[in-house]
């Protein structure tokens, strides 16, 4: 049972993506309606993974010799993270019936979806190194289309291209710690490295290589320092793709990779701390950019960033559960926000926040909800963001440096101030510019309600999920507990009210400080400095325009010559097959 829905949870969007790119474009309503049911049809049957976890391996396919068998097992943190990304990938879709009414190439674009949803629930689904890596590019690939869906934009195909380029990064240092793994292990079975590695049976340098090899891997993926730069301009994509894809799913990828591996890296001298530290850089940098940005998707994906970098602290904190718990959280009210962020801008016809405001009234079912996803965004109680937060400041003070601990607080007071300027800015104060509004129809308003119940609810199954990843990953060393003993620790701890206080803080900031500009806030030179994202623009620019001067250079190596082509590639594959050979 538990293999037939794996390979369909795989499987069928697949088919889904190749039966909405062959059909005829008119009339439209058969791709919308043909992608909504493979989506939602594939959210169902995924639900249905959570009724048979475990530890084992269930699907095992031959592989050749000394390579071992493709392996796809029902452990508990790659199920709730397929649940994840089927989920919010039916509900982007659905809200797509209306928000991409009219638009050409919709075979293309919901194929892309479709395609992603797919592999992503094989990334995580499978314990085989070598698939993670070959889904993992096949993740990249949607994002990099989807992202420059409108080809014809030129900002839109720069955003593609610098998505594609950064995250290679991550590939190339998810596929060097593959192949140390199978050097090291003559497999790629991740449970016989994890094993291995615990039994220091991995010797000490390889084992490092691996350990850094994956954080170089994860935190392109996922947008981190030094890599963090390519999430803002991948807003270009239709606002949908950006609630899956570039909040709720692909940059979660990177966590989910540590998450997997953590247990053979704890011994590594450094490596918490290298991930800690990583994500404490990118919560400050990404939450001063988001303070001065002016367009509503941007600050949503500096957000994005931001509450990624919480999930690479409480990583480097040691806890596996608490960054999973948050990742379930802000993935559900992440993907609210900048599905609320799509509507308004599909009403209104503009992202720039400076010409909206006083939108509340003409718009109060999306501004309620984009209010509630707000909410869970700045940490305040009952809504989810408030308790898996929490968890991780909690985590961070018990296992990591005062100095670590000060800088995640104050990153709190950041979080709360960008959050009350976004929704004031959007929905409350003046009118600032004659913007026509007209209301969402049903088609976006039914993913707006469900997801509005999630960040109000999801955080009572705190308990269950706990339980789920305690007893399918027993190398993991997950505590349990259940809802109510994580809100009475929650409660009685007082760093917990003084993390409110610093929510406080931030939102007074605003308020007496709304009437002026941003510098009365914060000094002008954080306002010039994080426009060129600290930057790293600069080095990005340079670094495109070498290679680029690079690629004209090696133009002289392509003769054009069939037989020298030919020649070539041999030559390699002879290479290619010594050193391996070499190597054993």
């Amino acid at each position: 049972m538990a293999a037939i829905l794996i390979s369909l949870t795989i499987l069928l969007p697949w088919i889904g993506a190749v039966a909405v790119w062959r059909i005829k474009d008119q009339p439209e309503t058969r791709k919308h309606r043909l992608a909504v049911l493979f989506s939602v049809g594939t959210a169902i049957i995924s639900l249905f993974l959570l009724t048979v976890t475990g530890r084992e391996s269930v699907i095992n396919i031959p592989f050749g010799n000394g390579l071992g068998r493709l392996s796809f097992s029902t452990d508990g943190l790659g199920i709730f993270l397929a649940v994840i990304a089927n989920c919010v990938g039916s509900l982007a879709v659905v809200f797509s019936v209306e928000y991409m009414k009219g638009e050409r190439d919709l075979g293309r674009y919901y194929g892309m979806i479709l395609l992603f949803v797919g592999a992503m629930s094989g990334l995580v689904l499978t314990s085989y190194v070598f698939l993670i890596f070959f889904f993992w590019e096949i993740t990249a690939l949607c994002s990099y289309q989807l992202i420059s869906f409108y080809n014809d934009d030129p900002k839109a195909v720069r955003g593609g291209l610098k998505a594609l380029f950064i995250t290679q990064f991550g590939g190339v240092g998810l596929l060097a710690g593959a192949l140390v793994i199978y050097s090291q292990t003559g497999s790629f079975d991740i449970n016989i490295f994890l094993t291995a590695a615990k039994a220091g049976k991995i010797a000490g340098p390889a084992l490092s290589f691996i350990g850094f090899a994956m954080i170089i891997a994860a935190a392109a993926k996922s947008s981190q320092f030094p890599f963090f730069t390519w999430l803002p301009d991948a807003m270009e994509a239709p606002t949908p793709v950006s609630a899956l894809i570039h909040a709720a799913t692909m940059v979660n990828a990177g966590v989910y990779l540590l998450c997997r591996f953590s247990p053979a890296f704890e011994s590594i001298p450094g490596w918490k701390e290298l991930v800690l530290w990583i994500g404490i850089i990118t919560i400050i940098l990404a939450s001063l950019m988001a303070i001065y940005a002016d367009d509503l998707k941007r600050v949503l994906a500096y957000s994005t960033v931001s509450q990624l970098g919480f999930l690479f602290a409480a990583i480097g904190a040691g806890s596996v559960s608490a960054s999973q718990f948050h990742l379930l959280s802000h993935s559900i009210f992440k993907a609210l926000l900048f599905l609320c962020a799509g509507s308004i801008i599909h009403s209104v016809g503009t992202r720039d926040m400076r010409l909206m405001g006083g939108l509340f009234k003409k718009t109060p079912v999306v501004g309620t909800a984009f209010i509630i996803g707000a909410a869970a965004l700045a940490g305040i109680p009952i809504f989810n963001g408030f308790w898996s937060k929490e968890l991780i400041l909690e985590m961070v003070h018990t296992h990591s440096s005062v100095l670590a601990y000060v800088l995640m607080v104050f990153a709190v007071i950041l979080t709360a101030y960008y959050t009350l300027r976004c929704v004031w800015l959007v929905f409350f104060g003046e009118t600032r510019s004659d913007l026509h509004v007209h209301q969402p129809g049903l088609w976006m308003k039914v993913p707006l309600f469900i997801l509005s119940a999630g960040t109000l609810l999801s955080w009572l199954f705190f308990g269950k999920f706990s339980s789920l990843l305690a007893k399918t990953l027993p190398l993991h060393t997950i505590h349990t507990a259940t809802t109510w003993q994580m809100v009475l620790t929650i409660l009685k701890d007082p760093l917990t009210y003084l993390a409110l206080l610093m929510v406080a803080i931030g939102f007074l900031v605003w308020i007496f400080k709304k009437p002026a500009s941003e510098n009365a806030f914060m000094p002008r030179f954080f306002k010039k400095i994080s426009l060129d994202s600290f930057g790293f623009e600069t080095i990005n620019s340079k670094i495109v325009h070498n290679l680029q001067t690079l690629g004209d250079q090696s133009l002289e190596l392509q003769t054009g010559i069939l037989n020298w082509n030919i020649f070539g590639i041999l030559v390699g594959l002879v290479l290619v097959l010594v050193i391996l050979g070499i190597g054993g």
